[in-house]
């Protein structure tokens, strides 16, 4: 029984890790380094390094650089397209580390789970974010992104303190990412349509003089005859 306790709370620990990091990485990290440093939590070795005043002091740094550009509008979405490349690997690295002194493998595994989980959030987020930006109000970015704030921060809390609960909830909220993403990509891409035609303009249609078939061969016809009628005067 300890030994399931003990894999469940470095399994929570692990993905809830990833899982925050593709939302919020710096408040992740603050998150778990705090926890380390006040001594409400044991961190496994690969983790310890968060406790470090340097890591604490950067990534509160970072946090507050994104707590304020997480609330404009068209910024946020830039934000999220520049974090891509940081929020994923870190996400790899923090489930890895979570994991403790394993064998290769079995860090490698949780390197590849832990990814591919802070892609799927990251993913979440960030389409999410281009179909709220849709609206013409800044009140709908700061509720999303307190929501996020608060959700990354009950999420760790309930990873560190009830693991068992966490991976239920972890697993619901994987269903629903699941049927939610393929929604959200549709939405962007045809948002992301608009614009191109809006900003590129659609190409006009060729002007064409529409044609009677019955009147234009007499127009033809009557055309002819005039041209080939003889001149009065000049005949005279």
């Amino acid at each position: 029984m300890e030994q399931l306790d003990q894999l469940s709370q470095t399994l929570a620990l692990s993905m809830g890790a990833a899982w925050a990091s593709g939302i919020n990485l710096y408040a992740t990290i603050l998150m778990i380094g705090l926890m380390g440093m006040t001594g409400n939590i044991q961190l496994p070795p690969g983790l310890e390094i968060l406790t470090n005043p340097m890591v604490l002091f950067a990534a509160g740094v970072m946090y507050i650089t994104e707590f304020v550009a997480d609330k404009v509008p068209g910024v946020d979405t830039g934000w999220d397209a520049l974090h891509t490349f940081i929020r994923i690997p870190a996400g790899a690295m923090l489930a890895a580390g979570a994991i403790g002194d394993v064998t290769p493998a079995l860090s490698l595994a949780a390197a590849i789970m832990g990814g591919g989980l802070a892609a799927g959030t990251h993913a979440t987020k960030a389409g999410s974010r281009v179909l709220i930006n849709t609206s013409p109000e800044p009140f709908t970015n700061w509720t999303a992104s307190v929501t996020e704030d608060v959700a990354v921060i009950a999420g760790l809390w309930t990873a560190l303190h009830h693991p068992t609960l966490f991976l239920l909830l972890l697993f619901v909220f994987i269903l629903l990412m699941i049927w939610l993403l393929p929604k959200v990509w549709r939405g962007v891409k045809t948002i992301f349509r608009k614009l191109g035609e809006w900003f590129g303009g659609k190409k006009a249609a060729p002007a064409t003089v529409p044609t009677d078939p019955v009147t234009a061969p007499v127009t033809e016809s009557a055309s002819t005859e005039v041209n080939s009628k003889p001149d009065k005067d000049g005949a005279g």
